[in-house]
């Protein structure tokens, strides 16, 4: 199951009270206070894992909470601190403030960690309110609240080439030719209801015994659009927000004979859905794609939507990727293309720290935690 959307609710543990206790040993003269402090409560931290690719296991579980740190001891004992709790996430989630709606980071790449709900300070023992006029103190201090969050969990797929058009335009056929994808396949629309990744070869390497791999890509294919999408109308916009990322759009028109549809009028509703959901999309290079070349005996059609591409300076390539016909062409224009185009530097909105070899990163604004007042004023 695809599962692309989250809430989860997420609490660090609280800090442990500190102690009040004085020392009672022999041959100790005037032990004094030894009240040890509270341990620190455990963090949350959102981690990006390589090995997960969808949000499946924040659907049911959507509370967690990190240990709380062990109250003081005697002796100057100090409480026991609670574990952190790293928690799992597809590389390319979004985290946002469910109630500010503030984003918090964007989880980019494997291995990225950010400290999201910081554990609470453990308080003072009353050996710290010891005073040469004060000498045997009773006041100590209470753990300070782990801070708590609800999150807003948004998987965006990291690609570098966006499929799009009409359902049952053949983008699911292509993807499962050019790489060692599997989506369904059927004659008839709205075959594929979630996303699929595939990732392909360009140059034909395998990689193996020093053979050169060549040039890879990641390409996703994504669910048909229709006139209205934006509105709501068959599936919707909710996919698009996984060409957001994409470095190319390959945009696949079916000109079979078996698609009345005029193929101009189709490359000119998908690209009006596109920008109705961002203008960044519609921005992006395109290349064009005529599919189902081995059934389109009417050429005329065909020849209409190169010319109307070549008078857009819009790359133009027509395939069967059944019969095989102008896909490896295809692909290698791709890679040519996405050679052209600059990876994009993630942004984010994070300080970036590096802690045992691991990529780190913490909230740049301090977090304002209100100080609590101790148990008894201290004596003056």
């Amino acid at each position: 199951m695809f599962v692309d959307e989250a809430k989860i609710f997420v609490k660090a543990g609280d800090g442990g009270n500190g102690c009040v206790a004085f020392r009672r040993e022999k041959y100790v003269p005037r032990g004094g206070p030894s009240g040890g402090d509270g341990g620190h409560g455990g963090s949350i931290y959102l981690q990006a894992n390589a090995n997960d690719n969808t949000l499946l296991r924040y659907r049911y579980n959507r509370e967690f909470k990190a240990d709380r740190g062990r109250h003081g001891e005697g002796s100057s004992c100090t409480g026991h601190s609670g574990a952190d709790l790293i928690l799992q996430v597809p590389i390319g989630t979004l985290v946002f403030d469910d109630q500010s709606g503030a984003t918090i980071v964007d989880l980019a790449s494997p291995g990225q960690r950010v400290l999201i709900a910081h554990g609470g300070r453990g308080g003072r023992g009353n050996q710290h309110f010891a005073k040469p006029w004060h000498q045997a103190p009773r006041e100590h201090e209470d753990g300070f609240p782990g801070e708590e969050r609800h999150l807003r969990l948004e998987l965006k797929l990291l690609a570098d080439v966006g499929l799009v058009g009409y359902p049952n335009a053949g983008k699911s056929t292509l993807i499962s030719v050019i790489s060692a994808a599997h989506p369904k396949i059927a004659n008839y629309p709205f075959t594929t209801l979630e996303p699929n990744l595939g990732v392909v070869n360009a140059d034909g390497g395998t990689g193996g015994h020093g053979t050169e791999l060549g040039r890879t890509f990641v390409v996703a294919d994504l669910p048909g659009l229709i006139e209205g999408a934006h509105e709501g109308a068959g599936l919707g916009i909710r996919f698009l927000r996984h060409v957001e990322r994409t470095r190319l759009l390959v945009h696949l028109i079916d000109t079979s004979d078996s698609n009345a549809d005029d193929p101009v009028h189709s490359f000119e509703v998908i690209n009006g859905e596109l920008e109705a959901f961002s203008a960044s999309l519609i921005e992006k290079p395109m290349i064009v794609v005529a599919t189902k070349l081995d059934a389109t005996s009417d050429r005329a059609r065909l020849e209409a939507l190169r010319d109307s591409c070549q008078q857009r300076n819009l790359e133009f390539h027509s395939i069967s990727a059944v019969a095989g016909d102008g896909v490896r062409d295809l692909v290698r224009s791709i890679a040519d293309a996405l050679d052209k185009i600059p990876r994009a530097a993630r942004g984010s909105s994070i300080e970036t720290l590096t802690a045992e070899g691991e990529e780190q990163q913490t909230l740049s604004a301090p977090i304002d935690r209100p100080r609590m007042a101790t148990n008894k004023e201290e004596d003056s």
